[in-house]
């Protein structure tokens, strides 16, 4: 422990942002980092308490509590606080491949664990693991790690997002040779086309596939596995093959009026986004432009917040977000004890520039969509919305029912309603079993398919979830991979 009063002698500091109206000028992050001396003293805060629940990645009243890659928290907090940020990089990166990435995205489940936050205000983890990885890299401590002996093994990876590179990372440097195979243009997976460019600049995803070059990997993108090559084909030519497709089948809504021009998935609005972005700064025009719309978002969650964020940078007229439950309560309730997930009010960025912008939090709670109206030439003019009240059935689970419904004005949609699981193609190339759920089948605990040297990780394999939960996803299937392949594993 850096400085045993530290939690009682500094008050909690967050990074600096950008005011809401000022940064939706642009798609640039909008953080900013603390200088060294004010980031040591938000790491003198870490307690080093004897339990920490903040890298336990344990299940607490249906949801994990702290980190699930077990990141060593007040360890690289106290080297932090002691100014020794090297040896706190080397700590760091045992556990995480890229923390430049959930030093960004990840909603800090670390944080929402952490012993002071039962009282107080939690150690600011989240962004000091940020800062860690970019004085790492500013220092030149970041440096190809070469495999001095391969293993004469080849194993194809299908997917670029986080567990597709954390499953090459991991093999890669075991010694065996990695080729990743991506459908789009660049690789990077939600990592570069599903996270918006001003919360995570995409030349940050470039540094470090840059870097996976340099240390062995090859990335071959514009190639469609299942389409442009066979499962046969990659099966005959690797000794493994990791499936890391994620979740990428949108959930829909079936609803009467769903044919009108003008609704979109989510997920193809923010990638058009940042295609364009990246293409031409969106000067080609090929993108989903919301500019001048009024923009309905139907999702909550955090695709439906970036969705938010994005609109607002087009230039929308207004941007509504329907809610299906009913807002959170703004502090725990006694069902919902520390450490477990805080079930609670928040404002995030997008929703946070809805309201700078027009007044008011865009989200519309206990409500969704009941149809879609269009014009003559089938273009969207709006939707019927309905309002839910959940009760608690005979058998605990919740129970929606429909109130009273009402019109709403409106020329775009985008649904952010989540994901179902992967899409039926790639898991139909190679023939291997899906769940109920419709992600990828293999044993409990592990990655290996029902189709012998075919292995799945990520949101493909774990279902829609957090980058974190990718990247353990991805180093748990190279271990795994690692074993069959060479009888045994030094993988962690």
């Amino acid at each position: 422990m850096g400085k045993p009063t530290g939690f009682l002698d500094y008050a909690r500091v967050d990074v600096t942002q950008d005011p809401p109206l000022e940064r939706i000028q642009n798609f640039n992050e909008f953080k900013h980092d603390l200088s060294r001396e004010q980031q040591e003293r938000q790491a003198a805060r870490c307690m080093d308490c004897g339990v920490p629940f903040c890298q336990s990645g344990l299940l607490f009243g249906g949801s994990v509590s702290g980190c699930p890659l077990h990141n060593l928290i007040p360890e690289w907090n106290d080297m932090v606080c002691r100014n020794n940020w090297a040896q706190a990089y080397e700590r760091l990166r045992i556990t995480n491949n890229f923390p430049e990435f959930t030093g960004r995205v990840c909603p800090a489940p670390c944080e929402k664990a952490c012993t002071c936050g039962l009282h107080g205000d939690p150690v600011t983890s989240h962004d000091n693991e940020r800062e860690i990885i970019e004085h790492a890299w500013a220092y030149g401590l970041v440096q190809p790690q070469i495999p001095a002996v391969r293993s004469g093994k080849r194993v194809a990876v299908v997917g670029s997002g986080p567990a597709g590179l954390a499953v090459a990372d991991q093999l890669n440097h075991r010694g065996h040779q990695v080729t990743v195979f991506e459908r789009f243009d660049r690789p990077g997976g939600l990592l570069m086309y599903g996270i918006p460019n001003m919360k995570l600049d995409k030349s940050v995803v470039r540094r470090r596939v840059e870097l996976m070059e340099k240390e062995g990997v090859e990335f071959v993108t514009g190639c469609n596995v299942g389409v442009d090559i066979t499962a046969e084909e990659l099966r005959a030519e690797y000794d493994a093959v990791v499936l890391c497709c994620g979740a990428s089948n949108p959930r829909d809504l079936n609803v009467p009026g769903r044919e009108a021009e003008g609704i979109y998935f989510a997920v193809d609005f923010l990638r058009s986004t940042t295609k364009s972005l990246l293409d031409s700064g969106l000067k080609d025009g090929n993108f989903i432009s919301a500019a001048g719309k009024r923009v309905l978002v139907i999702g909550g969650g955090d695709t439906g917040n970036d969705c938010v964020a994005t609109c607002l940078r087009h230039g929308c007229e207004h941007v509504t977000q329907f809610e299906m439950m009913g807002r959170p309560p703004l502090h725990r309730l006694p069902s919902n004890p520390w450490p477990q997930w805080p079930n609670v009010y928040k404002v995030d960025y997008g929703q946070e520039e809805a309201i700078a912008v027009q007044g008011t939090d865009p989200r519309v709670y206990n409500t969704t969509v009941k149809a879609f109206h269009h014009d003559e030439s089938g273009k969207l003019t709006g939707v019927t919305a309905v309002n839910l009240r959940w009760d608690t059935g005979e058998d605990g689970r919740r129970v929606m029912t429909e109130l009273d419904s009402y019109e709403m004005d409106c020329d775009m949609v985008l649904i952010a309603a989540g994901f179902l699981g992967c899409q039926d193609y790639i898991a139909d190339a190679f023939g291997v079993e899906r769940t109920p759920r419709t992600v990828v089948a293999t044993a409990p605990g592990d990655y290996a398919t029902s189709v012998p040297g075919v292995f799945a990780a990520g949101d493909m394999h774990r279902g829609q979830s957090l980058v974190v939960w990718a990247i353990r996803e991805g180093r748990e299937a190279a271990k795994a991979v690692d074993t069959y392949l060479m009888g045994y594993s030094n993988l962690d």
